[in-house]
């Protein structure tokens, strides 16, 4: 029997941006140099919760993730299980720290982009929309609401990048993105599994919780997928507005 929940997060980051829309205060870095690139990323997970929309930083405290279908078995035989999320909101990615950051060289098609992270307390809430046929004694066919938590949450992703030239400058164009994540902890409520069976829905709940490591392994496929497709929409808008020779300072420029 499976009985499913899947995690969708969104994380954006943005490492620099143009002097004109940042604070005095956020400095730029030079090419390469991942202490201070890591540091300015922090900085602006900080101050910047509810995003910076003219150069494509999306808000960190609530994010919106798109419709998912992240089970579509074929409808048919003894053995079948359908599973769709909606409207899903996150909550908890303005806590985030970036740990490490390697790349962004002067040249950035020259080595990959790695950006690691953690999340201490990550909040999930939407609708799930479940149908299903277990062998011959159980039907699923419910719709409610659902809750899940991740404690010490932690990714990382590799970015493999090209560049395109508009203006006369460069901007970054992502062509591969690699998620990775970990958790020490998952715990998920799915209200309403068997309508007509407060008793059974609540023994589902205790069985996912209780064997929380098996769904999320199992789930990993599907998982890496949507956060592939969520971290490309949120680091994307940051490349295409902000040009790559404007996040660094150039040979030129000092450190103010």
């Amino acid at each position: 029997m499976r009985k499913l929940l899947i995690v969708l997060i969104g994380l954006q980051l943005t490492l620099s941006s143009e002097c004109s829309i940042l604070p005095q205060h956020i400095k730029k870095c030079r090419f390469g140099n991942t202490t201070c690139i890591r540091d300015i990323a922090n900085a602006l997970i900080r101050n910047f919760p509810k995003g910076i929309p003219s150069v494509g930083l999306k808000p960190l405290d609530v994010v919106h993730v798109k419709d998912t279908v992240l089970i579509d078995d074929r409808q048919e035989g003894v053995l079948w299980y359908f599973f769709q999320l909606l409207n899903q909101i996150n909550y908890g990615f303005e806590n985030t720290t970036i740990i490490d950051i390697k790349g962004f060289d002067e040249d950035p098609t020259s080595s990959k982009i790695i950006i690691k992270g953690q999340i201490p307390r990550l909040i999930y809430k939407g609708i799930y929309k479940a149908m299903g046929r277990l062998l011959w004694m159980v039907r699923i066919n419910s719709t409610g609401e659902s809750e899940s938590e991740f404690l010490n949450f932690r990714f990382d992703f590799t970015l493999k990048v090209q560049t395109e030239y508009r203006n006369g400058k460069r901007y970054l164009k992502i062509y591969q993105l690699v998620p990775n994540v970990y958790v020490d902890r998952w715990i998920q409520w799915l209200e309403n599994f068997f309508p007509e069976n407060t008793d059974l829905t609540i023994a589902m709940n205790r069985i996912f919780n209780a064997n929380w490591v098996e769904f999320w392994n199992e789930l990993e496929k599907p998982i890496l997928e949507v956060f592939t497709s969520v971290f490309l929409s949120m680091i994307e808008d940051i490349f295409y507005n902000v040009s790559y020779d404007d996040m660094f300072l150039s040979n030129n420029e000092n450190v103010n």
